[in-house]
This record gives C-alpha cells, structure tokens and sequence, in this order.
C-alpha cells in the first residue's frame, strides 16, 4: 500500500541505518534487500495471490510478515524524530557537529524500540476483544425501546489471521451479553467464500432476541459482494443493501437501515444511498444507520437518522498516529460524535487487516449500545 512513499520512506532507512553500518558491503546489500522485501511484501502478495488483502499462507507467517512490516513503519516513524531531534541539537550547537557516538546509539536504539514497539503491538491486535459499553440518549425513543441492548461488531476481517478459533470467541463474548439485536457494519472478512468457508462458520452461532443484521464494507466488493451477501444469508443474516429492517420491540419499533460501500460502483454496483435505505421506512420510528464508512454523516444527519454506526478507521490502530488516520475520514477516528443533532459512533473494530496487525493504545472492541430516551 502507497507503494512510491514506501520507496522512499525504504532508501531514508538505507541511507540512515543501513549504510553507515560497520559491515562488509555486501552484507549491507543483503541487508538492503532483506528490507526492501519486507517494505514490498503487500506489492509481492499481489503478485503471488492476485490481492494483497488475503494471502494464503500459514498464520505464522502472517504475524512474522506483520511484526516486519510494522517494524520498519515504527523504526521509520522513530528514526524521523530522531533525525528531527539531531537537527535541532546541530542548530542549538551553531553548527557545531554531534558527536558520532551519539548517532550510533541513536540508530540502535531507534531499531530496537521499534521492533519492540512492533511486537506488543501486533500481539495486542490478534487478541480476543473487549466489552466497550455505550449508552445512546435517542429523541422521542419509545418507552419499549428504554435498555434496548445492541451488540455492534466491525472489521473483523477473518482471515488466516483472523482464523475460526479467533471469530469463534468473539461470538461466545458477544452471546454471553444477550442483546437484543447484533449489527454488523462491513468488512466482516478477506478472502472468497471457498478460502473463508470454515473460519466464518462460528457467525451462525451469534445470538440475538430480533437476530443478526449486516451491512457490507469494502473488503466484500473486493472479494465478491454478491457472493459473500449470499453467504452471510446462510449464516442466519439480513443483509441490508441500500434497505432497511423494522425491528419490533415489545411495542416499540426501531428502523435499522444499511447502505453499500462507496467502492461498490467501482464494481458495477449500486453506490451508498440512504435515500433509498429509507424508502417505505415509519416516520415514527428512531432510525439507526449502519455505514461501514463515516462518510456522508451530516446529510445522514438532515435526512432524520437518529444514530450512525460507523467502523473502517480500526480506530486508527496506534495513538497518536490516529490524529492521521482521523483526517482521512472527515475528521472521524473513534468514539462518539455529535452532528447536527444525529449521533455517530466509530468503532475501534473488533479485528483488523492482516496487512498492517498493530494496536498500540488502540484497543479492538465488542461495543454493547443501551438506549435510553434523550432527557
């Protein structure tokens, strides 16, 4: 992914770390295009598997592949405030060179906080998630509706990575708070129906008073929409495509309406449209919307929804470097927003992709919504 930054964030690191080393020069080349291989692995599983978004391979080899990969963004990251810290030493000093012992220590401790910056990180991404609770303060919510239990989940992205053994306890997590209704905004997998047909078979057993209602993310259209929409309907889902379900409660109804993705006319199909998701929806029914993206959350918001549930960030997986991942999505990372009077909320994810697995203060999450009537 951006592959020409890639390149040159691969030869800063070369001409940094590698370079200057005391080592022979070919063992400097060796090392040169051991680092170009790892910075160009998504480029070469495209070329291996036809996608860099589901490669085939052992589980360990994904979280090698991972821990390498989030090294050399983390040691660029540190090696860059490193570089900006020498600077402003050399200008404080009036020119006056810096000793090379200090740039020598420098370069090995930036190498190894990376990596071991990487470490934690990639083994806190492929751990079971937490029970984050929200509670949702909805206007003119029907006395029924008041402690309405909602389960969202997001980006699980099951893979080899993401395996039957991982999805099987997030559905046990998710069973044992007995909601009312389970959600599912987008990007439950990576890989076709055939590669993926074990590993999503644990989701038939999530468990909800009104069931289990999805909408699609991007990584469906990359793998077949159509194809996975059907699967996901044998699993026991309503998938909403530019529609909407009435859920009735004791009395009370809810509109949960889904939109597509916005990479879906990039394959023929029918674009996010929650004119549509809308049509033939009660008037008096509080409006939930699931949008795998937070896109298009203040015309969302004129057009009457109540709530916007949201995932695709992964919350912006490390802290700090979330601010950047924030404004790539319209200013929208993680959490609870309020705009123009509607209610979004971004999940963290409850997985991730396996191309870049890291969180770092960026926990993946099971968000359990109760609602409660705006006072």
């Amino acid at each position: 992914m951006f592959f020409p930054y890639v390149y040159l964030a691969y030869l800063y690191l070369v001409l940094r770390l590698i370079v200057p080393l005391p080592l022979h020069r070919f063992t400097r080349i060796g090392l040169g295009l051991a680092l170009l291989l790892v910075c160009q692995h998504h480029m070469i599983q495209k070329w291996v598997f036809g996608t860099m978004f589901s490669p085939e391979i052992p589980r360990v080899f994904i979280v090698l592949l991972g821990w390498l990969y989030c090294s050399f963004l983390l040691v660029l990251l540190l090696q860059l405030l490193a570089d900006l810290a020498l600077l402003a030493a050399w200008a404080l000093r009036r020119g006056r060179a810096i000793d090379a012992r200090v740039t020598k220590r420098l370069r090995y401790a930036v190498v190894t906080v990376g990596t071991l910056l990487s470490a934690v990180g990639v083994g806190q991404a492929i751990q079971a998630p937490e029970v984050r609770r929200v509670e949702l303060a909805i206007r003119d919510l029907p006395p029924a509706l008041d402690g309405f239990r909602m389960v969202q989940l997001t980006d699980l992205h099951i893979s080899r990575l993401m395996h039957g053994d991982w999805v099987r306890e997030v559905v046990e997590r998710s069973n044992a708070l007995r909601p009312d209704l389970v959600v599912i905004t987008g990007d439950l997998i990576d890989g076709s129906p055939q590669a993926r047909a074990g590993d999503v078979r644990p989701l038939a057993d999530l468990a909800a008073r009104h069931g289990v209602i999805a909408s699609l993310g991007n990584h469906e259209y990359y793998f077949g929409a159509e194809r996975w929409t059907r699967t996901f309907e044998g699993l026991g889902m309503r998938v909403l495509v530019n529609r909407h379900a009435t859920i009735d409660h004791e009395g009370g109804r809810l509109t949960i309406a889904g939109v597509t993705d916005r990479v879906a006319p990039r394959f023929g199909m029918e674009g996010p449209s929650t004119r549509r998701a809308l049509e033939g929806a009660a008037p008096d029914a509080p409006v939930v919307l699931l949008s795998h993206q937070p896109i298009g959350v203040a015309a969302n918001a004129e057009s009457g929804i109540d709530v916007q549930l949201s995932g695709h960030t992964h919350g912006g997986m490390i802290r700090g470097v979330d601010q950047v991942v924030k404004r790539a999505n319209g200013g929208y990372v993680s959490g609870s927003y309020r705009v123009k009077g509607m209610q979004l909320y971004v999940s963290n994810g409850t997985g991730l992709w396996n191309g870049f697995p890291i969180r770092l203060g960026v926990p993946a999450e099971i968000t359990e919504f109760v609602l409660r009537p705006a006072r």
